[in-house]
């Protein structure tokens, strides 16, 4: 090779080696420029790590999900929930969240809330006078009262809406089941609102009758209701006191009457027949002996020569639980309603109280100033209890419905004859009426009882 050339060809590899010097040396550069300045910018910037954000592809974006359109359900299956609801929220499935991340708001509680009045014109739901097993004593309309406001409330949950009554569904949920109704007066007026509005339901009212035939009387004590094409009932047995009565001879020969309060009522071998139970008690706990307490409790062969009224009803609930607790399985339905407000002016149902003259409910903000200490012990009562128990809780919202009783309306008038307004009933409620809301919350519960997360 000539001298030339070889001198051409290194000195042309010299000039390769200081490009790719000066290359290196400005890339470095660069990269340092980039690390220290550049590089932490993003990352202040962003929640994601600049080699992770470099290193891992983006997923795809999840299609949004759309609302569940309402199923078409056939008539003869009970209704969804979705269907029941009025709420806009109910209508939509919930995402499949845990159970324990719902949050309080994501829950309904049916007895906060407020009396709104129908402008749909769906109240009452059955009308007065059309129903045949209504007792006189809360047929108002037809003893006399004439205003028709009270009727055209409905009770509003504050965080949902409660479901319309569909008397059709209910019978379907209870299909083959016993519905019984066990407690004082007090329920006999829930029952019969139940047999009234589960009778519209009915396209012939000759599939539902008593089965022996019994006129409902208050001197009768057991009813039984057959609904032929659902093969079910609705009973109701009378317990004022869910413990046992008796009676104590004295040396005079004179009988008296006692309360067992740690032995449960007679009756009880017909709860445990069946599915599903509403029990009550608490008005007859204010009357006469019961109230004054004196040799009228006993406990095992103790006869109390005077016992509190209060302690008593705390003993006699703790035995119909304990009771509850022995002898009815889990999986059976339990419901207590609790107490419901009375509403005397001026005196109690036998020194003069007064109700008279009430056409509407109490305004929203009227409160209850103090729980009742009867419902603190049930309250206490059932959570201590190993079978669940519903607390059907309408202290509050029967207590805002001072125009709903019978008053001086409780009796029928013969022709000529003046209403009197000596005694009046501030206790009962007119039917239609306030128990047709707790009918409905019966019902409301059978939804539920589904979604147990709905409930506070």
């Amino acid at each position: 090779m000539a001298p030339s050339s070889s001198s051409s060809l290194l000195s042309h590899a010299k000039r390769r080696r200081t490009v790719a010097v000066a290359a290196a040396s400005c890339a470095a550069a660069l990269l340092s420029l980039f690390l220290l300045v550049i590089a932490p910018q993003r990352v202040l910037n962003s929640p994601l790590s600049l080699f992770s954000e470099l290193s891992v592809s983006p997923s795809p974006p999840r299609p949004r999900s759309k609302a569940a359109s309402l199923p078409q359900v056939p008539a003869d299956k009970p209704l969804s929930e979705a269907e029941i609801f009025r709420s806009p929220k109910a209508a939509v499935e919930p995402p499949p969240v845990a159970e324990e991340a719902r949050t309080r708001e994501e829950r309904c509680d049916l007895y906060q809330g407020r009396w709104e009045r129908d402008e749909e014109g769906q109240y009452p739901l059955y009308q007065p006078g059309s129903c045949p097993y209504v007792d006189e004593a809360y047929s108002c309309h037809e003893n006399g009262r004439q205003d028709r406001g009270y009727l055209r409330w409905r009770w509003k949950p504050d965080g949902c809406d409660l479901p319309r009554f569909n008397g059709t569904d209910f019978l379907e949920r209870i299909r083959g089941k016993r519905l019984m109704f066990v407690g004082d007066s007090m329920n006999r007026n829930q029952f019969e609102s139940m047999l009234c509005l589960l009778r519209e339901a009915l396209p012939d009212k000759s599939k539902m009758y008593e089965t022996r035939g019994y006129k409902i009387t208050k001197g009768r004590g057991y009813f039984i209701f057959k609904f032929v094409d659902y093969d079910c009932t609705v009973e109701f047995v009378r317990s004022h006191f869910l413990v046992r009565e008796g009676i104590r001879v004295n040396r005079q020969g004179n009988s008296n009457p006692i309360l067992m309060i740690d032995r449960i009522d007679k009756s009880a071998k017909r709860w445990k027949r069946a599915n599903i139970l509403v029990f009550n008690t608490g008005h007859w706990w204010t009357h006469g002996k019961t109230a004054r307490g004196k040799n009228y409790y006993k406990e095992g062969n103790v006869l109390y020569p005077q016992f509190d009224a209060t302690e008593a009803y705390r003993k006699a609930i703790k035995t119909w639980g304990r009771w509850i607790d022995n002898n009815v399985d889990r999986s059976k339905l339990i419901i207590y309603r609790g107490y419901s407000a009375a509403h005397f002016r001026g005196g109690d149902w036998d020194s003069g109280g007064t109700c008279n003259g009430e056409t509407d409910p109490i305004k929203s903000g009227a409160f209850l100033d103090n729980y009742p200490l009867k419902m603190k012990i049930v309250d206490k009562v059932i959570s201590r209890m190993h079978v669940p128990v519903v607390l059907l809780n309408v202290t509050k919202l029967t207590n805002y419905r001072k125009d709903g009783h019978p008053s001086i309306y409780g009796k029928k008038l013969t022709d000529g004859a003046k209403v009197s307004k000596r005694r009046q009933d501030c206790s009962h409620w007119c039917l239609p009426g306030i128990p047709d809301s707790w009918n409905e919350l019966i019902y409301a519960t059978l939804v539920l009882k589904q979604h147990p997360h709905y409930f506070t």
